[in-house]
């Protein structure tokens, strides 16, 4: 197996591997409680969710397999200049391997490009390696949380300038 891998746009095909990914993930990191993303609806249909205007959504592949993926869209409820990096998660074939920082910055890319001026995420303890990317890529952390997710079990917020 390759480490090599690529990012791109979600597909349609694409909507079963990543609700499959972020269902491994997310009960790894003890998250899979009431108040997190594994409960959004656009978890089943992520490319029709990510379609809507200012929204994009990317995908890692590796050896023909979706092993990732990432987006941002607007923070729910939070100011018009406000993205939220959303749904990103990978499973552990993907990590270690620079497609995190890779995707950080697909995202970033695509949040300028949507005319946003700051990236807002939510997270909680535990995720350390993930912390640590975000703390590489910019993002300082915050107290309290911004806009209105309705992840009320994220304990860790981060905001970057962009």
């Amino acid at each position: 197996m390759s480490t090599a891998f690529q990012i791109r746009p979600i597909r349609p095909e694409d909507n079963a591997a990543m609700a499959a990914i972020i269902r491994a993930v997310m009960p790894e990191f003890g998250a899979d409680g009431p108040g997190f993303a594994i409960h959004d609806a656009e978890v089943d249909t992520m490319c029709e969710a990510y379609a809507a205007p200012r929204r994009s959504y990317f995908v890692v592949e590796r050896d023909g397999r979706v092993i990732g993926g990432a987006g941002i869209a607007p923070l729910d409820g939070g100011e018009a200049d406000v993205c939220e990096l959303r749904k990103m998660y990978f499973l552990p074939e993907a990590r270690g391997i620079g497609a995190g920082t890779a995707m950080m910055q697909c995202c970033l890319d695509a949040a300028r490009k949507h005319g946003f001026a700051r990236c807002y995420l939510e997270t909680l303890t535990g995720m350390d390696q993930a912390q640590a990317l975000y703390l590489r890529s910019g993002f300082r952390p915050l107290d309290t949380p911004m806009g209105g997710t309705g992840h009320f079990s994220c304990d860790r917020f981060f905001l970057r300038e962009l």
